[in-house]
């Protein structure tokens, strides 16, 4: 544990250097690795007390750069988000939605490929109600996963900040659905003694980024700031989607395999101890075919199910559903190692 506490503490420090050059990102890419580290349901709390942290040092580092009129448009409508967001994390597996911020930070692609007219000739600033969208989408993010990260940078570049006002716009914008979040957490009992620890260390690391990137900034173009920024959302954007996807495939269970048959080809994936065939055939094309229950049958199939199940030794029912079609049913009913087949 103590050399994982070194390498998350120098870690940290890079990471929100890199975060406060690009003008976020620091949780995207600490996410992956706490998630090494400590269950998914207590990553937001030990990201959360880093972040909060590194919000108050900037601040303090940036507070004459803090675009306050944006900051009162954002923080009103983000906070009831951010309980909303924190509520559910003890329904919902936080894995899928990082998942789906992964997809959004790579669609960012595009930005790193345009020149410097091309960029003043198509970017527009969005409409001060956007602010009320992205505030609330920010808050129910940031409450689930416990980053909000790079995702919404796109939008402070698309309000015409400089590069120190997004940083000090961010961080005020931030320090209050952190602080709300670490009480949420707490009380919900989604944190733990290695939690802890762990936020502790990124908390530390993140006041001595802080104050030492305040060097750094002075050097870079609005440009290069910009194309730094698209470039950190798409990498931790894979970085997010490879690392996420692997732990949802053995959480889950996630399988496929195929087998090909003279006229059809049949993909299985299965999920969570279900399977949804896929398969398809030269004559009817695409069919996806999921194991149901018996209690899910139709009420005049059901009828039929009864009256079949005293002549066999077990029955296996399957849901087809083909393409402008309306879903059909599939028995596969066995009696002395004999499987007898009836599509209705």
């Amino acid at each position: 544990m103590t050399i994982n506490i070194i390498l998350l503490f120098l870690g940290t420090i890079l990471a929100f250097w890199i975060s406060a050059i690009c003008g976020g990102g620091a949780s995207l890419i600490l996410i992956p690795i706490l998630n090494l580290l400590l269950p998914s349901s207590v990553v937001p709390f030990s990201l959360t007390i880093g972040t909060f942290t590194s919000s108050v040092s900037r601040i303090a580092v940036f507070k004459k750069h803090i675009n306050w009129q944006i900051f009162f448009w954002f923080v009103p409508f983000s906070i009831p988000a951010v309980l909303l967001g924190a509520w559910l994390i003890k329904y919902i597996n936080p894995n899928y939605l990082q998942l789906i911020v992964a997809f959004f930070l790579i669609i960012n692609l595009p930005e790193l490929f345009k020149s410097k007219k091309s960029e003043v000739k198509t970017e527009k600033a969005y409409p001060k109600f956007m602010l009320i969208i992205i505030g609330f989408c920010a808050g129910f993010i940031s409450g689930i996963t416990g980053a909000i990260g790079l995702l919404f940078n796109r939008f402070y570049l698309r309000f015409g900040l400089k590069k120190e006002e997004i940083v000090a716009t961010r961080a005020a914008n931030e320090v209050f659905l952190h602080l709300i979040k670490l009480i949420i957490y707490i009380s919900l009992g989604l944190y733990s003694n290695t939690a802890l620890w762990l936020g502790l260390t990124i908390a530390v690391a993140t006041i001595i980024s802080s104050y030492t990137v305040k060097y750094i900034l002075p050097y870079l173009s609005e440009f290069l700031f910009k194309k730094i920024g698209y470039g950190a959302m798409v990498i931790s954007g894979i970085m997010l989607m490879v690392g996420t996807s692997e732990k949802i495939i053995q959480q889950d269970k996630i399988s496929f395999s195929t087998t090909h048959h003279s006229h059809e080809t049949e993909s299985v994936i299965s999920w969570r101890r279900t399977d949804f065939i896929v398969e398809f055939a030269f004559d009817d094309g695409f069919e996806v075919e999921r194991p149901i229950k018996a209690d899910e049958l139709p009420q005049h199939l059901k009828e039929k199910y009864e009256n079949l199940k005293p002549h066999y030794d077990k029955i296996h029912l399957e849901k087809v559903f083909t393409f402008r079609k309306e879903p059909a049913y599939e028995f596969y009913c066995y009696k002395n190692g004999q499987l007898t087949k009836f599509e209705v």
